[in-house]
Order: structure tokens, then C-alpha cells, then sequence
């Protein structure tokens, strides 16, 4: 409440990185390969860092403009407030002002003791002043009153002569002469008959005297229409000083921002560039490697394996069986090595991913893991890879890739099914499973001084990529190894 008080001188105001896990169900709601088993999330997707996503400029021009909005908003609050504030302080001023002018010019020279008696005479003679110099627009009640709380004259006659007690701090008026004004809400019983004029009025008191010495109450009531009307016109000063500096601002930051958004977008472009040329260089090179190994060593070691089959051959004619049995052992040495170097040329760089497409270099990377002792079950479905880029084609054939050879080293003698599907939501699916003597995937996730680099591979390559691998196998019962792509992931690098 607004309150102003002065002294008269008148006396004789508020881990998604963890890894998870969720029960294997087979078809017939089992979980197989026994009870106890579980999907273990090996990698899942990374939440890029709010800082390390790409810039756009239709974000940063929504962010500026909800940014001006949001200020327009708090300075119309704390405008209406303030423009309130100070309305109801010059109101409490003014009041207190008249008051002191009235009391002094008008009032106390026409207050009597007959008026203080309750001689009807002097009241009536009060009333007509009243009525003609006191009452108008900016005061719409006066009162007066006794120390006692009896209402000697008000412009209300039902008030006349009732007797109210006086507040703590209307007696400190009267004992310490001053001026006292302040919005009031009229929730006191002598005010019952004011709420017809409004719910709030300002109420200003006061001591007056008689030419004898009389002590009496003054109190005057204003309207409060003269406070909402003052805060209109505060309030669209403030405001339309405010918002034209604010758009001002925007006007002059615009141009900057745009121009810095367009540096930052080439800035993005350029590094763009420059990764995909690192990349594409990156691939030339394997290429090379590769074109250099089969076209070099690979030849060479290829015909000199035919030589040496020629050397057996010539011998076993020649009854030398010694001399033919070391020169079968270094020409199996001779196709061991041309073998692994071919499996390496596929390694370095699997022509049929990019020629003749995933299905192709999954196919060959099938028979080429394959021995007499591991079989491998290829299963592809028909619309598995439509919406496959490739870089998702890339990520799942190196998962396949590690996986097979995993496979291959701790699985043989046994069988491989390799399965690539369509999930719900368009999700690609990449199952490997064999019945392989499987490990304790729990152990080896908590033990990170084992030396387990190829399953540390399979994690960062699916979760660089935006991508979910999951693992399932217990000692004695296989491994099931399960990659989850979304639509619109298997980018190579993080997820933007």
C-alpha cells in the first residue's frame, strides 16, 4: 500500500551412457539359449553437446525473436507495475496535498465549537461550504471526528454522530500532528457506505483545530479513477519508449547477426569440404594400397606358388620325396599367405561395398571368413537396405566384418547366421549369432584392463555412427551380437 506521511507545522511508503539390459524373447515368448538370458547394450547413441551442433540461421533468428518477445513481455509486467506504483504515489501526493491546502484555507477557518457541540445550525452552515468549495471530482468524501471516534460531521449524514474506534495509527495523528495518506480498501465498518464511489479510494488525514483548541480528526477520501487513469498514460510512455528501443536494437543487430551466421555457414561448408576430402583421400589411398598389393606381392606370390607346384611335381618324378615334401609345405606356406593377403586386400578396401553394393560385400566377406570348420548362413531381406546411405552401408559391414571374425577365432568348429532385416520404424537390423562356446559379457564389460580391442571397435564404430549394439551370451551358450540403425543414421562421425 502506497502510504505517504508528513509533519505538520501547525501546532500550539527457479546415465543415458549407461549401459543397459532387457530379456532375449525368441518367437515363442522364451528367452533362448537358456534362462538368464538378456540384450546388453554394448553402444548406443551418443547426445551430442548443445554446443557442438550445427549452427542455422532460422534457429538463431527464432531464438533472437523469441529473445525480443520475451523482453517485450517482461517490460509490459514490470512496466504496468511500476507505471502503477508511481501512479499511486503521486495520487497519495496529491491527496495529501489538497488535503493540507483544504484544511488550512477552507476547513479549520470555518470549524466552531458549536460544530464539535453537534449544534445543527453550525453543521448545516458546514455542510452547505462543504458541498460548495470542499466536494468535487478530486474529493468525493469528508469526515470528521472527535478523539473519541464520534463522527461530528460527514457528507454522508447516516455517518453523523456514530461512534467508531480509531485505529493505532489515526491516534498517532492526533498525538503527533502530521499528514497521513495512503490507498485504502475500505475494508473498515465506517467505510460500509463508501463502496458505492468504488473498491479502493485514497484516504488522506488528518488534525485540524477550532479557534479554541479544539482537537479534531480531518479525513478527506479521493477517487481512485485519477490512479488507473495516470498509470494509462505512465504505462504507454514507458511502454513506447521501451518497445522503440528495443526494436531500434533489433534493427541495428540484425545485419551483424546475419552476417555472422553467413561466415559461420561458410565456415561449416569449408569444414565440411575439407572432412569429405579427408575422407575421399582416405579411401584413395586404401585403394592404392590395395591396387599395389594384389597387382605386386599378390602376383608374384601366386606365380611363385604355381613354380613350386611345378618343383613337387618334378620331384616326386625324380624319386626325390624328401625334397617333394618340403616343397609342398613351402607352397601350402605360399597359398596361406596369398590367402590372408587377399583377405587383407578386403579389409583395406571392400571393392564390392561401393561397386556392387552391401548384399554383395557381405556375401564375399561370408566366403571369405568360411572354412571346413565354421559355416556361415547368409539372410537378407529384399527391402532390408533401400534406405541405406553409405555411410550406413560402411557401418554395417564393418560391424558384420569384426563380428564374423570374433566368429571365426572363438566359434570354429560350429555355424554363423548372419541376418539383415527390416525393423518397426524403418530401423535396419543387423543380427550375428553362432553357437560358439559364448562369455561372460558382464565380466569382460567391468574389466577394463582385459585386452578385448576388437569388442571395444564394435562399440565405438556403432556409437560414432548413432547407432544401438547389444549383445547376448552366457558361457555355454552362443553369441548373438544385434545392430539397431535408425532412419537417418549411419553417418560416419557424431550425430549432429
Amino acid at each position: 500500500m502506497t502510504e505517504q506521511t508528513r509533519p505538520l507545522p501547525l501546532v500550539p511508503p527457479l546415465d543415458t551412457s549407461s549401459p543397459g539390459t532387457h530379456e532375449v524373447r525368441g518367437e515363442d515368448g522364451r528367452a533362448p539359449g537358456g534362462p538368464g538370458r538378456q540384450w546388453i547394450v554394448w553402444a548406443q547413441p551418443e547426445v551430442a553437446d548443445r554446443d557442438d551442433r550445427p549452427v542455422r540461421g532460422r534457429r538463431i533468428v527464432l531464438q533472437l525473436v523469441g529473445g525480443v518477445v520475451a523482453v517485450l513481455v517482461l517490460v509490459t509486467a514490470g512496466g504496468a507495475f511500476a507505471s502503477q506504483r508511481l501512479a499511486e504515489r503521486e495520487a497519495v501526493n496529491d491527496a495529501a496535498n489538497t488535503a493540507d491546502t483544504l484544511a488550512e484555507a477552507v476547513v479549520q477557518p470555518s470549524l466552531t465549537d458549536e460544530l464539535v457541540a453537534g449544534d445543527p445550525q453550525a453543521r448545516a452552515a458546514f455542510d452547505a461550504m462543504v458541498r460548495e468549495r470542499v466536494l468535487s471530482d478530486r474529493v468525493v468524501r469528508l469526515k470528521l471526528w472527535t478523539p473519541d471516534g464520534i463522527v461530528i460531521y460527514a457528507d454522508d449524514t447516516d455517518l453523523i454522530g456514530q461512534s467508531f474506534e480509531l485505529d493505532d495509527e489515526e491516534l498517532a495523528v492526533l498525538q503527533d500532528p502530521r499528514t497521513v495518506a495512503h490507498i485504502s480498501d475500505l475494508a473498515r465498518s465506517e467505510n460500509t457506505l463508501d463502496h458505492q464511489i468504488g473498491d479502493r479510494l485514497v484516504e488522506v488525514y488528518r488534525p485540524v483545530w477550532t479557534a479554541s483548541g479544539q482537537e479534531v480528526l480531518f479525513e478527506i477520501y479521493a477517487p481512485y479513477d485519477q490512479v488507473s487513469q495516470r498509470t494509462g498514460e505512465l504505462w504507454r510512455g514507458f511502454t513506447g519508449v521501451s518497445v522503440t528501443s528495443l526494436l531500434l536494437f533489433l534493427l541495428l543487430v540484425s545485419p551483424i547477426v546475419w552476417h555472422l551466421l553467413s561466415r559461420v555457414r561458410r565456415s561449416q561448408q569449408q569444414r565440411e569440404r575439407l572432412l569429405q576430402r579427408a575422407l575421399d583421400a582416405g579411401a584413395d589411398e586404401r585403394r592404392r594400397i590395395a591396387a599395389s598389393l594384389h597387382d605386386g606381392p599378390v602376383q608374384e606370390l601366386a606365380a611363385s606358388s604355381f613354380v613350386v607346384a611345378g618343383s613337387v611335381a618334378k620331384a616326386e618324378s625324380s624319386g626325390q620325396s624328401a625334397l617333394a615334401a618340403e616343397l609342398r609345405t613351402v607352397s601350402g606356406t605360399v597359398r596361406t599367405s596369398i590367402r590372408a593377403l587377399r583377405t587383407l586386400l578386403v579389409d583395406i578396401y571392400p571393392a564390392n561395398l561401393s561397386r556392387a553394393g552391401l548384399v554383395a560385400a557381405l556375401n564375399d566377406l561370408s566366403q571369405t571368413v568360411a572354412t571346413d570348420d565354421l559355416t556361415i548362413e547368409l539372410r537378407v531381406a529384399p527391402d532390408a537396405v533401400e534406405a541405406l546411405g553409405p555411410d550406413g552401408e560402411r557401418l554395417v559391414y564393418r560391424i558384420a566384418q569384426e563380428t564374423l571374425r570374433n566368429a571365426a577365432r572363438h566359434a570354429s568348429p560350429g555355424s554363423v547366421r548372419l541376418e539383415l532385416r527390416k525393423g518397426p520404424g524403418g530401423i535396419l537390423v543387423l543380427e550375428v549369432s553362432d553357437d560358439g562356446p559364448g562369455f561372460d559379457v558382464e565380466a569382460i564389460r567391468l574389466d577394463p584392463e582385459a585386452d578385448h580391442f576388437g569388442l571395444r571397435l564394435l562399440a565405438d564404430a556403432a556409437r560414432d555412427a548413432g547407432a544401438l549394439l547389444e549383445v547376448s551370451s552366457a558361457p555355454g551358450q552362443g553369441t548373438r551380437w544385434m545392430l539397431s540403425v535408425p532412419r537417418g543414421r549411419g553417418s560416419v562421425g557424431r550425430q549432429r
